[in-house]
């Protein structure tokens, strides 16, 4: 395989060469008959492909699906094999969106990790932030101090999140496979509940609401009624999508037997959530492994024994309604009356509580004027505790929850210190598109993009 290069100018005895490229890192090694330089293509998950195919003498075509391909959900980089439709070997390629979250986080204070952490799979931010916070609070051997309105209001924001994400896989798969109807319907429950999201944390994504010992404030006035009068609405939503894809024969014929993967080869890969339980394992932190007092609300886990794409569909219908019973016996307790939302220790909660304004920000300016007018001694701890952060006991811990796509995990280490020494995520996107191969190869070009899109990879989980 080679490419020509165009951009050539002469030089001084009149021959042809490159014009400078600080990105060029080939070299020149032969000249075409117009003169021009001709480069090979380097890259050792193309080459060996090649070499492979040109060895065995066959007619095999290798092409790329993405980085920038709209169905690959982000920056995903398949490398297919393709004799005629049919793929013969897929390979994922990723890290083209690496931000250094982790690496960030070594930097910042304990509390601030939570804003990055947030923005990992940014389809499911509260997640990242609850999984973080119980890993932080562990560390801290508070997790039994934490109020029990704090975990109320945690377990309401993350099924609430649960949807969310379950409805941004529902409408761009939909898109995808030219159901545009699927997409508006989706993203419109979706608004429903991400303007509950901003005015409980005054921000619709990446909310950072979630903090080490409780959460960043109580629900506002008239919280409880607005998602109230919202929960019927998402049911009905929920039920249009229903009608437009459980039955639908032309849906069914693209999902069905489509990206099979039995227990077994799920078992093997190390496969969590809706992919999962479409093989007839009721495997669900919630209940396996309860934290935030999940053990005390009544829902069910979903399962289907299909191990297609349209099982994982189902589930994750199926779930939409468990999650929302949970949200109106979470809305239940909470309207029985108030309590705090921050662990007591003032070493470790923000004396300051969020009074949230229009653009998402702000501190109580009650809170600030007492400080700062009648207690020194409080508005120097305000002061050391915002800037230099609590310090954590030396140690380690790994704590997983039951994200939108399986199982999340944080370890966290402490040397002691204001920072983390080292935070690391089992981020189930990137565990799960390790059976990228084993779905696709033997299906039709046409069926990558269900069977990725039944995985609901987000790549800014997977590269982190």
């Amino acid at each position: 395989m080679s490419a020509t290069t165009s951009d050539t100018y002469e030089s001084a005895d009149g021959g042809p060469e490159l014009a400078s490229d600080i990105f060029a890192t080939s070299v020149a090694d032969e000249q075409d008959a117009a003169g021009a330089a001709v480069y090979n293509v380097q890259g050792g998950d193309w080459e060996s492909l090649v070499d492979e195919a040109t060895s065995l003498h066959e007619e095999r075509i290798v092409v790329n699906m993405g980085p920038q391909h709209p169905s690959t959900h982000g920056v995903l980089r398949l490398i297919l094999e393709l004799d005629g439709e049919t793929v013969t070997e897929a390979r994922a390629g990723i890290g083209y969106l690496h931000t250094g979250i982790e690496k960030n986080m070594e930097f910042r204070t304990w509390t601030q990790g939570v804003t990055f952490a947030t923005r990992m799979d940014y389809v499911m931010p509260l997640f990242n932030e609850a999984v973080y916070c119980l890993a932080v609070e562990k560390l801290l051997g508070v997790t039994d101090q934490i109020p029990e309105r704090a975990s109320v209001i945690r377990v309401m924001m993350m099924e609430l999140n649960r949807i969310t994400s379950h409805l941004v896989c529902m409408g761009t798969g939909g898109m995808e496979m030219g159901a545009t109807t699927v997409m508006t319907v989706g993203f419109r429950e979706r608004e429903r509940i991400l303007s509950i999201f901003e005015m409980l944390s005054g921000l619709r994504m990446n909310n950072a609401y979630i903090r080490p010992g409780g959460v960043a404030q109580d629900l506002p006035h008239g919280a409880i009624d607005k998602i109230r009068e919202t929960i019927p609405l998402v049911r009905k939503g929920v039920g249009e999508l229903e009608l437009l894809m459980n039955q639908n024969p032309i849906l069914k014929g693209r999902m069905q037997d489509v990206g099979y993967l039995d227990l077994t080869g799920c078992i093997a890969l190390g496969m969590t959530g809706p992919v999962l339980r479409s093989a007839g394992l009721p495997h669900d932190l919630r209940k396996l492994a309860p934290y935030c007092g999940y053990e005390t609300y009544d829902f069910d886990v979903v399962t289907r024994e299909s191990c297609d794409a349209y099982g994982r569909l189902r589930i994750r219908l199926d779930e939409m309604y468990q999650s929302l019973k949970i949200v109106e016996q979470c809305v239940d307790r909470l309207a029985k009356g108030s309590g705090p939302v921050m662990v007591e220790d003032k070493k470790i909660g923000w004396p300051a509580q969020l009074s949230v304004s229009g653009d998402g920000q702000g501190n109580s300016l009650d809170h600030i004027r007492e400080i700062m007018g009648t207690s020194m001694e409080s508005l120097i701890h305000h002061f050391k505790l915002v800037t230099e952060g609590f310090r954590v006991p030396a140690g380690q811990t790994y704590v997983a929850i039951e994200s939108p796509k399986g199982e999340l995990g944080c370890h966290a280490v402490s040397d002691g210190g204001t920072r983390p020494f080292r935070v690391h995520f089992r981020e189930p996107s990137f565990n799960n598109l390790q059976a990228t191969a084993a779905m696709c190869e033997g299906s039709q070009i046409a069926d990558v993009i269900v069977a990725v899109a039944s995985i609901d990879p987000v790549m800014g989980g997977v590269d982190r």
